[in-house]
């Protein structure tokens, strides 16, 4: 059975991932497939920088804006979901390119995940009640001394995935690192030709500090306030994504709203860096600076064209 085949763009949040697919949209027959955690969530379009309705129109996008803020979205999910838009993709004759920033996801999707066993609902409980009572950092500082791996990739506000490597550590005796390292290879069938756009930090920076100010003059404050009144629950999923913490900080807890930015830019940048590690790390990237981007398209031809 041939593999599934698809494109990925990679890099750290403010990379331009979104224009580097419409480039190539706008000469191949493309289908955009997001692979950010916090971009499927429908309440922050704004917040979680979504392509916005003429980019859409520009190309099919799938995987965006779907979810409800109180639902919690995992890898192993997103996997399964991809690997079916992927399919359909290439039924109708498109190439499927997988845009994001979440290497947890991209890893699921190309590898497979690691066989961990469930975990007991006590355990569950145990560490969502911590989590309520004493909230995401105190337990992500639990999680530097459990497995500090696991911990470094993680921001301190991302509730849903700290309480997960706790669960597992806790209800399985075993790092989520050490379960990942012994995940099986292969097991989900995508091939991915891997295109990183590649930036240093200082070079990301000016940008990531301007797109905030773009983000609040597109409504981002309103957005999070209109889905705190129908999800008034700060450890809900979608609340986890940079941009939430900051701005719930402003509209609940009487942080000044320049405050509340400048963390917004400061987490923005350790989460960039973060990224840049993790992506440094993937196999077979074929890195491209923005002004060769010029070769993308061609690359990704040549690439699609040897399928069998």
């Amino acid at each position: 059975m041939t593999a599934l085949r698809a494109v990925c763009i990679l890099g750290p949040t403010g990379s331009g991932k979104t224009g580097a697919a419409l480039a190539l949209a706008r000469e191949l027959p493309v289908t955009v497939v997001n692979y950010d955690s916090r971009q499927v969530y429908a309440d922050f379009p704004v917040v979680t920088a979504q392509p916005d309705a003429e980019e859409r129109s520009v190309c099919p996008h799938v995987l965006y804006g779907f979810l409800p803020t109180a639902e919690p979205m995992t890898a192993a999910r997103f996997a399964e979901l991809a690997r079916t838009e992927i399919v359909l993709a290439r039924e109708q004759g498109r190439i499927p390119v997988l845009v994001g920033g979440t290497g947890l996801y991209l890893r699921a999707l190309e590898q497979g995940l690691a066989d961990i066993p469930p975990v007991q609902q006590e355990v569950r409980d145990w560490v969502l009640g911590r989590m309520e009572r004493e909230g995401s950092a105190a337990l992500h500082a639990d999680l530097v001394k459990a497995d500090p791996v696991t911990a470094a990739r993680l921001h301190p506000n991302d509730t849903q995935r700290i309480a997960r490597a706790l669960e597992v550590f806790l209800g399985t005796g075993r790092t989520l690192t050490a379960w990942f390292e012994e995940q099986k290879r292969g097991q989900t069938g995508v091939e991915l030709c891997k295109v990183g756009l590649s930036y240093t930090l200082r070079e990301l920076e000016p940008g990531l500090r301007k797109r905030i100010g773009v983000m609040l003059e597109r409504g981002a404050l309103d957005e999070v306030r209109r889905a705190w009144e129908a999800t008034p629950e700060r450890t809900a999923p979608g609340y986890s994504g940079i941009g939430c913490p900051e701005l719930l900080a402003h509209l609940l807890d009487g942080m000044g709203l320049d405050e509340s930015c400048e963390l917004w830019f400061r987490n923005t940048r350790a989460y960039a860096k973060r990224q840049l590690t993790w992506f440094a790390k993937e196999q077979g990237v074929r890195w491209v600076r923005p002004e060769g981007l010029a070769r993308l398209v061609e690359l990704v031809r040549t690439w699609d064209s040897k399928q069998a």
